[in-house]
């Protein structure tokens, strides 16, 4: 979408005649194959059980070429990415779109190729990258499996490398008892754009929603709309002149975006859904 300027359907069509979609490509797209990822390799991490139904999850089908122009301006790319940290309230699980500095390895990581990216206490920021989709990377995978199932098949059970990491015995003393925490007590920095009638004050009264709610604001840009949408004048028979309010916010407590937009999306010069996108800095 982002190199050839393609809408989202022709970009998935193009996957799926390559292999790299299912033709039922739901998972792909709506992010539940990287949460299914994501919610095992936070198992072995951090030794709690596996609890996808605690994942939040959201794909790409939303995203639009705007936003992804915007990003590249402001010297980030849009990646669906799966993140799961240990905090001190508790194990964040969640997949979404989210703005990745350009200069980041995994902001780089195109086509069929996946990544993936850990931080370790004493070996800092690791990164694993390789193919992902495709017919022979997918059949490599299964029969590395099955070789791994023939070889461990005549091991001694105690000497086998456990299933996340602990064996059975001690798997109820070894796991975490850590929660995962809810989407709403995630702390991350957000992308927002607000596509608003071009009057005066506009930008006070969105500046002032985002002040009151104690979100920082970082960077912001102001765009003329693409197209006049179809909204009319008080005459009924003006269109309003548009224009896109791009921010960019520094962290803060997912909850209290979510009440900011909520107020934002009330005014009546907010003419259209407000995009949100987090953003993530992987620093």
């Amino acid at each position: 979408m982002r190199d050839k300027g393609l809408d989202f359907d022709v970009a998935l069509g193009q996957a799926q005649r390559l292999g790299y979609a299912e033709a039922d490509p739901t998972f792909d797209i709506e992010g539940v194959d990287a949460a299914h990822k994501a919610t095992i390799m936070s198992a072995i991490a951090f030794g709690i059980p596996v609890q996808f139904d605690k994942a939040y999850v959201e794909g790409i089908t939303k995203l639009g070429a705007a936003d992804i122009k915007y990003a590249e301006q402001l010297g980030y790319r849009i990646k669906l990415l799966g993140i799961t940290k240990r905090t001190a309230k508790g194990i964040e699980l969640r997949v979404h779109p989210s703005l990745v500095p350009t200069k980041r390895l995994i902001a780089n990581v195109e086509g069929a190729m996946n990544a993936v990216m850990v931080q370790g206490d004493a070996v800092g920021t690791t990164l694993y990258y390789g193919k992902g989709a495709g017919s022979e990377p997918t059949a490599s995978a299964v029969i590395a499996d099955l070789v791994d199932i023939t070889r461990l098949h005549t091991v001694d059970p105690l000497s086998r490398v456990p299933h996340l990491a602990f064996q059975p015995h001690t798997m109820d003393q070894a796991k975490s008892d850590l929660p995962v925490l809810p989407m709403g007590e995630v702390v991350t920095s957000y992308y927002l754009r607000l596509r608003v009638a071009d009057e005066t004050g506009v930008l006070a009264k969105v500046t002032g929603i985002l002040a009151e709610a104690g979100i920082s604001i970082d960077a912001m840009l102001q765009r003329e709309a693409d197209e006049v949408g179809g909204e009319r004048g008080t005459g009924g028979d003006l269109q309003i002149p548009q224009t896109d309010l791009i921010i960019l916010t520094h962290d803060c407590v997912e909850a209290k975006m979510n009440a900011a937009i909520a107020q934002m999306q009330a005014l009546p010069t907010v003419l259209e859904p407000i995009t949100r996108i987090r953003k993530e800095e992987l620093a």
